[in-house]
């Protein structure tokens, strides 16, 4: 109705009406029906009840509860009816006021919420950075709030920094005209009386060492796991070191800042008296020698991205679905963030598990799981039934990428938000070798990317031999006049590795070479 409204105000189309006795209700909304009062009006117009009758129409409406609107409508035609209208263009209005209840509003809160989305539309339009950071502060505490304004702000162009304890506050704040920084307030684990501590110790100078921040915040508020917390998302990054070397030294600069703060507290100086170093002196002091970071290797990828999870609620730094990119283009038919709109059609999803949660049926005794899963669009649950459980449970495991393979059940359609059933499962790591990805070379002399070599394919074939594999090796040429003749060898395959990948660009130009799904 809304695409007749705008059409009809622009002189797209002539403004009608079903009966000459709406004209004077539906004029200033251009004969679409848009507020509540409207339609408590036309009941008391064409059925003659009265504004409480009607009143009792706007609720049912508003309520969006099926059975009521049908009572109420059922009398609003009958009522109409006898009093001489057609019934069959009763029908038809009240099918409109029917619909008109899935987005109407009393004029009040319509005027309301237009000047609001007038408002907030010109500041995201204008001042982005500004607009999305106030958004995320909104949502602190919230995770799926804050994942879905991170996503928006990466959709607008905005860089979203991680949080640092020398450069954020309690919320998420901007810097320049396109970054963000991440709201320490957002980290799990770390409270507002610790996060203030940080952010007052840090205005005598910045932090430049684990040692030196836990030396200088107060400890009775900044304990062991708001120190892991902030290590695990990343927020000492800046101090030196990776993150496993501040996990492998935390206790030790824990113990020596207690003890340190211990001597103030008790006025116990030095033994000749000495001051206190000032934070420029004990910031020096900190990166002597005795405070070297040891010799730890670094997390691995999986690891890292993992404690961020565990500290943030998503993955800050990166996500386990950045190495299959490709792969869930190529698959996936839709996104966690749209899923929850019935569809009749088998869909795809590629996604990481985040949580696996196991139950027993109470109809069969037999086991099925609900599974938490995300992408770059959002997090959501999804079910898998008994049948499918039993035969899928092993390939799943958590922050491994999967593609889930499924659909809804004819019973949820036209209900709120279904729930997404799995029928099966597929590892992503599993596409480029199964026979289902094509590594497809563009051979056109035309088309884009490095000048063609007489010999190229000669170079081709020594990368392919180097790198054997399960993907098929297809090769795309035309002379610029005939169409697109596409050769796939029968004797090549390669190993879709990125390091092949990386080989085939390095000779080609990174245009000519890319994954296909295969047909």
């Amino acid at each position: 109705m809304h695409k007749v409204y705008i059409r009809r105000k622009r002189g797209e189309e002539p403004v009608t009406y079903d009966l000459p006795e709406l004209e004077p209700i539906l004029a200033n909304t251009y004969g679409v029906i848009t507020y509540q009062e409207q339609v408590m009006r036309i009941a008391q117009v064409l059925a003659g009840v009265s504004l409480a009758e009607a009143d009792v129409l706007r609720k049912a409406v508003g309520k969006k509860d099926p059975e009521l609107i049908r009572l109420e409508l059922g009398k609003f035609i009958e009522k109409a009816v006898a009093r001489n209208y057609d019934r069959a263009v009763i029908t038809d209005i009240a099918a409109q006021i029917e619909t008109f209840g899935r987005y109407g509003f009393n004029r009040s809160h319509a005027v309301a919420y237009s000047i609001l989305s007038y408002h907030t539309a010109w500041l995201k339009t204008h001042y982005p950075a500004d607009f999305m950071a106030a958004m995320l502060s909104s949502e602190i505490g919230d995770t799926d709030g804050v994942v879905k304004y991170i996503n928006e702000a990466r959709e607008l162009g905005l860089e979203v920094l991680p949080p640092d304890v020398n450069e954020s506050g309690y919320r998420f704040t901007v810097i320049g005209d396109r970054r963000m920084r991440f709201g320490l307030g957002a980290i799990r684990n770390v409270g507002r009386g610790a996060i203030d501590s940080i952010v007052t110790a840090r205005k005598s100078a910045p932090f430049t060492s684990i040692f030196d921040l836990c030396s200088r915040v107060d400890l009775r508020l900044c304990n062991k796991r708001v120190f892991e917390a902030l290590i695990n998302c990343g927020a000492l990054d800046g101090l030196g070191g990776h993150r496993a070397q501040n996990q492998a030294v935390l206790d030790r600069a824990l113990q020596e800042a207690s003890l340190q703060q211990h001597e103030v507290a008790t006025g116990q100086g030095s033994l000749f008296g000495a001051p206190d170093p000032q934070p420029s002196e004990a910031s020096s002091t900190n990166g002597s020698h005795n405070h070297a970071l040891p010799n730890v290797a670094p997390w691995s990828e999986t690891d890292r991205l993992a404690k961020e999870k565990e500290a943030l609620g998503f993955y800050a730094s990166g996500h386990p679905l950045d190495p299959f990119r490709t792969e869930a283009e190529l698959f996936a038919s839709h996104t966690v963030g749209q899923l929850g709109s019935w569809t009749p059609d088998r869909m795809t999803v590629a996604v990481v598990v985040t949580a696996i949660k196991r139950q027993v049926s109470k109809r069969s005794g037999s086991e099925f799981a609900r599974l938490t899963v995300e992408d770059f669009s959002g997090s959501s649950e999804v079910l898998v039934f008994p049948e499918a459980w039993e035969k899928l449970a092993d390939r799943v495991r958590p922050d491994i990428p999967v593609l889930l393979e499924g659909g809804y059940s004819k019973r949820d359609q036209g209900g709120e938000n279904p729930t997404f059933i799995v029928e099966d499962v597929t590892r992503l790591a599993e596409l480029r070798t199964n026979g289902r990805v094509i590594v497809a070379i563009d051979l056109t002399p035309q088309g884009p990317g490095l000048p063609l070599t007489p010999h190229v394919m000669t170079d081709v074939r020594a990368i392919a031999d180097a790198s054997p594999g399960s993907a098929p090796l297809e090769v795309r040429w035309s002379d610029g006049s005939d169409p697109l003749v596409r050769f796939r060898s029968s004797s090549a395959a390669v190993s879709a590795t990125p390091s092949t990948l990386n080989d085939l660009r390095a000779l080609l130009g990174a245009e000519r070479v890319r994954l296909v799904r295969a047909s």
